[in-house]
């Protein structure tokens, strides 16, 4: 799979090998061009899911006026590089006529060289486009070169990531891509932001702060606590000087007394 650019000014071609059109050699391919380049104004491209969301607005979209982004394109909001999309192959014809080239060309030099893995390609391919840019590229109507520098400082790895959102369990463990991970510090977040780089590394982080992990295999078991039993409270026997004793004395005494005189009054 071939991911090109072309640059509307000069002609100038960019192009590099991938094994699927997809987000991260998106984002890997733009990041190689920006590079060499620097960041253009504007990116002409197609609607591919890698390119636009196929999302339904948000209620955050609806009350910012917005409307959801690919990945890819959040990465290139970030970098102040406007999206255009083609409304038809027709629209997109100079790159899909340069795509027609090099599929003539570019594919029989490589047969005649053997070259068979996208490694070969790629490295084939720097070669190729450096010749092909010499015969083809013009010089651009205007002497300045709309493509700015990189600031200084800035991170493109955080930039040019898939970045996704993930709940934050009470185990403090997450789920993402059908895998499992365990945060190894206390934090309090309902949810964190998990970002995959282009170099197949990934983080995790809350408020920009990196967290450690390690991904599991099952969430963690939930500790019971011991089940108390309630204390058996001892009874109290009131010592022989105590008033209780010297009521119920007096108690049992009168019922003594009544029963006395009720059974003398039977007799007689």
């Amino acid at each position: 799979m071939l991911m090109a650019y072309i640059d509307d000014a000069t002609s100038k071609v960019y192009g590099r090998f991938y094994e699927y059109e997809g987000t991260i050699p998106a984002m890997d391919s733009f990041g190689r061009y920006i590079m060499k380049y620097g960041i253009p104004m504007s990116v002409y491209m197609d609607k591919h899911t890698t390119y636009k969301s196929t999302a339904e607005p948000s209620i955050e979209d609806e009350i910012n006026g917005t409307k959801p982004l690919s990945e890819f394109g959040r990465a290139l909001t970030e970098l102040a590089v406007q999206i255009i999309y083609a409304h038809s192959p027709q629209a997109k014809g100079r790159i899909e006529r340069l795509f027609k080239t090099l599929q003539d060309r570019l594919v029989k030099e490589m047969t005649i060289r053997g070259i068979h893995t996208i490694a070969e390609a790629n490295r084939y391919l720097d070669t190729y486009l450096s010749v092909h840019n010499k015969r083809f590229a013009v010089t651009s109507k205007e002497p300045d070169d709309l493509h700015r520098d990189i600031p200084t400082g800035l991170n493109l790895d955080k930039i040019l990531c898939i970045r996704t959102v993930r709940t934050l369990r009470n185990d403090f463990t997450i789920a993402h891509n059908n895998r499992l991970y365990q945060i190894e510090q206390s934090v309090r977040a309902k949810e964190l932001t998990v970002e995959e780089r282009v170099n197949g590394s990934m983080f995790i982080s809350h408020n920009d702060v990196r967290l450690p992990f390690r991904e599991i295999t099952a969430r963690p078991e939930k500790q019971h606590e011991k089940t108390r039993m309630p204390r058996q409270r001892k009874g109290h026997t009131p010592s022989p000087d105590h008033p209780w004793h010297r009521c119920n004395r007096q108690f049992f005494h009168s019922l003594r007394e009544q029963r006395k005189k009720l059974m003398e009054v039977a007799t007689s």
